[in-house]
């Protein structure tokens, strides 16, 4: 359904509500602006990028999203790929990578995929979500402890090799900002929930760092004056070639924000009580970054901390989120030239906590109780993530979960001979009910007969030699079947052809039937031959053998 939540709330919507919505949306954007400044940061990019990103992508997702709650805006999830690309690319490469994840995204929710996105296994997203919550943790080091450094590695064992070799040049002043910034964020809460820790946090260092004149990097000593203009609309100098090595940037970015926001939505939904539209969310997702991407900011999507402080300050419609843009927009025109005092280390430590909230560390107590499968996709994807890359990490890891989601198939799907006397009862009178059983062989395929299972099968085949005159196969436990499954019936009907046995299928059902019947196996084989129970299939098996010399049908 493609209808944005807005145009819904709006039919019902009432003064109260309003007021809660404002209040909301206030509070949200102050939640909003640290986050916004450090988030654009770390990615590389200068402080008011963040900004314009969560005015325009949190305006957008509002407007057009399939959610009542959702915040959209800057995330720690696009952290790690954003400065990959920018410093590759340029923040022209970033333009363009943010503008075509748009378009997929767009893509994506026309196409229906909102739904699909709940197949991709916890481990995969528990495992990269984790490892790009250390890789953030591991970039703000620097900043945190003010170390005086030329360059920092990219890479994660050679940054940390040169944060140790740095470490003589620590700046204690910056240190002590930093973990006072942290002591509050992490016990403000308990004085005051309504106002977040890390405006407390922000707006106290730099009062102290201005009064003490203390020896810190700033954001104005790092980026200069920062602007508070309005952002300007620009299209980014593009060349195929960069668009095509940007595909797979874009796609990821694509992915991860489809993944982010509709789990988004799915925990605002459970707040409020609510049901989200998570095509109609993938739509707005994609404008929200396209528009993004030409006003120079960086990808979108919906943010979960964010939206859970707009449910509870009693946030429950779009408008929450509208106002929330538009409050940020009067803090860029009015506030912004102060925000240049903001010290490093402070910044340092919100992101040490937004990276500690990111990681679902709890996964890893409970590792040594799961399946080994798993523990193995989330490791290796955490692993990949942390060492190499974040698409290399997904791409692996879904390779991998779907490799041992094959072999689980493989496992709980056989093959069986079923004509001994420990077979229930059905069976045997099944052959005791034809004039001549022992020209009767009867197998049973037990669970998705794909290619995870073919072989088993195959397997069997070769075990029979030269086949008896009827050859049933029972398939009532089979629920789905692919064309490997297919290709391997088809081997065995050419094995009965050659030594003259006919071939009955019982209990076909329905996903196979249609997948026989486009191949036009059925037709092949004969309908007359595809039995739905016992009695057609003794009935059919008898009639067979009082024609010795009948043809398979080609």
């Amino acid at each position: 359904m493609f209808v944005p939540k807005l145009f819904t709330c709006l039919k019902t919507y009432s003064k109260d509500q309003f007021v809660k919505d404002f209040i909301a949306g206030i509070i949200v954007a102050i939640i909003a602006l640290p986050l916004a400044i450090a988030l654009a940061i770390a990615s590389g990019v200068s402080p008011e990028k963040g900004i314009y990103t969560a005015i325009v992508g949190g305006f957008i997702v509002s407007l057009l999203g399939g959610s009542r709650v959702q915040i959209g805006g800057p995330t720690g999830a696009f952290v790690v790929i954003v400065f990959g690309i920018i410093e590759k690319f340029g923040i022209d490469g970033l333009i363009v990578a943010t503008i075509m994840a748009g378009f997929f995204l767009i893509i994506m929710g026309f196409f229906k995929f909102g739904g699909m996105l709940k197949f991709i296994p916890y481990p995969i997203t528990t495992g990269f979500t984790s490892g790009i919550a250390v890789i953030i943790f591991s970039t703000q080091i620097k900043d945190f402890f003010g170390l005086t450094m030329k360059t920092v590695p990219s890479d994660f064992i050679p940054k940390w090799g040169a944060y140790f070799n740095s470490f003589s040049t620590l700046n204690l002043q910056s240190m002590l900002m930093g973990i006072f910034s942290l002591l509050i964020i992490i016990f403000w809460p308990k004085i005051n929930k309504k106002i977040p820790g890390t405006l407390i946090a922000i707006v106290l260092t730099t009062i102290i760092t201005l009064l003490f004149n203390l020896n810190i990097e700033t954001i104005g000593s790092r980026f200069g004056d920062i602007s508070s203009s309005l952002p300007a609309i620009s299209l980014p100098h593009t060349s195929f070639a960069m668009i095509k090595e940007l595909m797979l940037p874009a796609l990821t970015i694509a992915i991860l924000g489809s993944i982010e926001s509709l789990l988004s939505a799915v925990v605002a939904d459970g707040m409020i009580g609510g049901s989200h539209r998570s095509n109609m969310e993938l739509v707005a997702q994609g404008v929200a970054n396209i528009c993004s991407g030409l006003v120079g900011g960086i990808p979108v999507t919906g943010a979960i901390a964010r939206t859970a402080a707009n449910v509870k300050n009693g946030g429950r419609t779009p408008i929450a989120g509208i106002v929330h843009s538009l409050a940020l927009l009067m803090i860029l025109l009015v506030c912004m030239p102060y925000v240049k005092l903001v010290p490093m280390s402070s910044l340092a430590a919100i992101l040490i906590i937004v990276s500690y909230n990111m990681g679902e560390w709890e996964a890893f107590q409970r590792i040594l109780k799961a399946p080994k499968s798993d523990a193995i996709v989330l490791l290796v994807t955490f692993s990949l993530t942390i060492f190499f890359d974040l698409v290399i990490a997904i791409g692996i890891g879904l390779l991998l979960a779907s490799l041992l989601f094959m072999k689980r198939m493989a496992d709980v799907s056989d093959v069986r001979y079923i004509l001994d006397e420990y077979e229930d009862k059905d069976q045997i009178e099944l052959i005791d009910s034809i004039k001549t059983p022992e020209n009767v062989s009867l197998y049973e395929i037990n669970g998705p007969f794909f290619f995870g299972a073919a072989d088993k099968f195959m397997h069997a085949i070769r075990e029979i030699g030269i086949p008896t005159k009827i050859l049933i196969v029972k398939m009532s436990n089979v629920p789905a079947m692919d064309a490997t499954g297919y290709h391997a019936l088809e081997m065995l009907y050419g094995i009965c052809k050659k030594h003259h046995t006919h071939l009955i299928i019982l209990n076909l059902q329905s996903q196979p039937t249609t997948v026989l019947g486009k191949y036009g196996f059925i037709d092949a084989l004969g309908v007359e031959n595809i039995c739905n129970n016992i009695d057609e299939a003794i009935e059919r098996a008898n009639i067979l053998l009082e024609k010795p010399n009948a043809l398979l049908k080609i």
